[in-house]
């Protein structure tokens, strides 16, 4: 699952910045995504300690300690372990408390004196309040509070940590109008991609597996599965094409697969490998972003416009904000807003690949964004931020 990454052009400054503490919701191991992309460039060229949510035992007699897990360039991912009678709400300040300690032990043993906090989530606050970082970012890359199961408390710590954060990253422009009016130093940084990685779906691959016994023509999705998931609008397409042939690919979490459309032509291939995802591509003759319109989709940036262009797949998406602008205002992406629509679309996009035009100002676009870009312009504004003397005790250190 390694990102490639070339984080240093020839222009760029020296990298000098303190070790990065990264405090996120989701899962090292889970999806490679916003997180993992940034976190493993920051990881070729310091110290990254990813630090997961606490692993609940259900024993009641285990001892809180450290579970460390070394990732891509010596990146560790960092997971409390918690005995069963600091699980739940009741016992959450005690649980905090522990990880606290834990997180304070480890960090002394690794000597860190000089580091940044890093917050995907506000929540992490419980446990890291205390600590004193040479810098706080919040790299905010969704509206958290929106989704399914979201802690009643979100929205109350998130206005405690815009008041600890030096800067605040958004994950999309639409997210951007919404947070800068809560911080004064807030920068939009849309999802970005590897060109490289998922350009390899426009080369030969071999079919994976479990995908070749598919028949074509072949409508495709990756991604979590989840309440974002527009499932009527999938079902409502399989049933009106059954001669098209829908793959969905994903884990499936928070919500029941019972509910999943079953049609024989919608194709649940579950989670894949983050190198695994051009094959899989490459064997689709339409991509899709395939988003309910509701709270949970209002902010969201996805990742997977960008990636699934770089594939060289036509693409249609529901109207969502920030893909409707660009990808939709600059004819890039086709968006449809109902079955019939999201249908029609289909058709068009299925002929798009013959399309010489719309392969070529896609990929002009698509020259102007990257990870390593958005890595860079993250570095620059911290960098800025960091106050002289500690930015020189670094470049000491390096």
């Amino acid at each position: 699952m390694r990102a490639s990454a070339n984080p240093q052009a020839d222009s760029t400054p020296a990298y000098s910045l303190p070790d990065l503490v990264c405090f996120a919701h989701l899962h090292w191991d889970f999806v490679w995504q916003r997180p993992q992309h940034l976190m493993s460039r920051f990881a070729q060229h310091g110290r990254v300690f990813y630090v997961e949510e606490a692993f609940f035992h259900a024993d009641d007699l285990i001892e809180p300690h450290m579970e460390v897990k070394e990732r891509q360039h010596g990146l560790k991912v960092l997971v409390v372990h918690l005995p069963n009678r600091l699980r739940g709400p009741e016992h959450e300040a005690a649980a905090d408390q522990a990880q606290f300690e834990v997180l304070s032990h480890y960090f002394a043993e690794q000597g860190l004196t000089q580091y940044i906090f890093w917050y995907y989530t506000p929540m992490a606050l419980g446990k890291s309040r205390f600590f004193k970082p040479a810098l706080t970012v919040y790299d905010c890359m969704d509206e958290l509070a929106a989704f399914k199961f979201a802690p009643p408390t979100l929205r109350e710590r998130e206005q405690e940590l815009f008041e600890k954060a030096d800067l605040v990253f958004t994950g999309g422009h639409t997210l951007y109008e919404a947070k800068r009016q809560q911080h004064p130093d807030a920068h939009p940084f849309p999802s970005s991609i590897d060109k490289a990685h998922f350009g390899q779906a426009r080369q030969e691959m071999p079919e994976p597996a479990d995908q070749a016994v598919i028949a074509h023509p072949r409508v495709g999705f990756f991604g979590v599965v989840d309440e974002r998931l527009d499932i009527e609008l999938l079902r409502e397409l399989a049933e009106a094409h059954p001669e098209w042939q829908f793959v969905i690919i994903g884990p499936v979490v928070k919500i029941d697969p019972a509910t999943l459309p079953r049609q024989q032509n919608v194709h649940y291939l579950g989670g894949k490998d983050y190198q695994e995802l051009p094959a899989y591509l490459r064997g689709w003759e339409v991509a899709t972003l395939l988003f309910a319109d509701n709270e949970s989709t209002r902010f969201i940036s996805p990742t997977k416009t960008p990636e699934y262009l770089a594939a060289g797949r036509p693409v249609v998406s529901t109207p969502i904000r920030d893909v409707v602008r660009p990808y939709g205002d600059l004819n890039l992406v086709q968006i449809a807003a109902t079955a019939p629509e999201f249908g029609q679309a289909i058709e068009k996009a299925l002929t798009q690949t013959q399309d010489a035009d719309w392969r070529q100002r896609t990929d002009d676009y698509l020259a102007t964004i990257s990870w390593d870009q958005t890595w860079q312009q993250m570095v620059d504004l911290m960098t800025r931020k960091l106050t002289p003397a500690v930015t020189a005790a670094m470049s000491a250190t390096r």
